[in-house]
């Protein structure tokens, strides 16, 4: 999209324009940068003394700070909600041609309307694609895959075989679904492969980030639910559950057969091991490794913060010592008990 009015992007984001309502615009910029072709909005307050030097053509604003801008206003409940609303509106949608010659596409496969193939794509036997399906250079869908409405799928990913993904999806560059999970039996001294037998069922609305990896499942499969957010590089192994509108940020990894409920967020580079079960509303925050079930929602952290170094080396060693420490303690608390006696 070339150009919105003012008129129109208050409808399109639920906001109150205070302004031109013919003023037209063309993308989105940050207050510093933004011109007066441009939106931009203020949804963290450390960056509201830039409203006074802005030059954007209107700004996304809650009504407690409209008065703090004097250019055109767009007052929203959410800020933040509406600039994700907007940004889609300006978003640069990649295109191919329907089916690209270099395509290989298995005559087996059933294909929707619209869909769109770029070069060097494989379908492979029996493979299901709705309509107006995209799909990136060198991804490969492999057999029995069934691929949802208006999914969108990147450059270089693969499905394996057995592969559900939902309607409205995108997944992005480097993505892998559907690899073996890691399972193994011990054999003296050498390791007996445990078949992957289930596959991976993928709900609407869900985003996969680039360089991600979800497994299939030992046996039953490995379930991605309705509107999953997942980062670049996170690992979800086989036989996870994961529930509706969970997010889970970069470089997290969750081990097997471990169940999330719905509206959880998991942070960045968090470990959480496997057989585990979390409610739903719970919230894990940045580097942590959860190694128990949690029963109650709520925000929960493990790990040491950032300190200067020589004292983190001096809390690691006391670390150490807490176990004796705590014996001392009960023996004092005993001998001021037998004291007080």
């Amino acid at each position: 999209m070339d150009q919105l009015t003012l008129g129109a992007v208050a409808e399109l984001i639920g906001a109150k324009l205070e302004g031109d309502p013919i003023h037209l615009v063309s993308g989105l910029a940050t207050l510093a940068s933004a011109l007066p072709h441009q939106v931009s909005f203020l949804a963290n307050m450390k960056y509201a003394h830039q409203l006074d030097s802005s030059q954007a053509g209107a700004v996304i604003l809650h009504a407690d700070q409209a008065q703090l801008f004097s250019g055109h206003c767009l007052v929203i409940e959410n800020p933040y909600l509406g600039y994700a609303k907007l940004s889609q509106s300006f978003a640069p949608i990649p295109y191919f041609s329907a089916i690209d010659k270099t395509a290989q596409v298995d005559p087996t496969a059933i294909l929707g309307r619209g869909v769109n193939l770029a070069a060097g794509t494989v379908i492979g036997p029996y493979v299901n694609l709705g309509n107006h399906v995209s799909i990136g250079p060198n991804s490969v869908v492999g057999s029995h895959s069934k691929i949802g409405e208006h999914t969108n799928i990147a450059a270089n990913v693969t499905l394996y075989h057995d592969i559900e993904v939902g309607a409205h999806c995108r997944i992005h560059s480097g993505a892998v679904i559907g690899a073996d999970g890691f399972g193994f039996a011990k054999d003296g001294p050498d390791w007996v492969k445990i078949a992957q037998l289930g596959g991976v069922i993928i709900d609407d609305h869900v985003e996969v980030g680039a360089g991600t990896t979800i497994d299939r499942g030992a046996l039953d499969n490995t379930i991605i639910g309705y509107g999953v957010k997942l980062d670049n590089q996170v690992q979800i192994a086989h036989n996870v559950v994961l529930g509706d509108y969970t997010a889970i940020a970069g470089c997290t990894a969750i081990a097997g057969s471990t169940k999330l409920g719905k509206h959880c967020t998991i942070a960045g580079a968090c470990g959480i091991t496997g057989h585990l079960t979390l409610v739903d509303g719970v919230h894990v925050t940045a580097m942590s490794l959860v190694t128990h079930s949690i029963t109650e929602p709520g925000a929960y952290s493990s790990g040491t913060g950032l300190d200067k170094n020589q004292k983190w080396r001096r809390n690691a060693t006391r670390f150490k010592q807490l176990e004796q420490m705590a014996k001392r303690l009960k023996q004092l608390e005993l001998e001021i008990v037998q004291l007080r006696n």
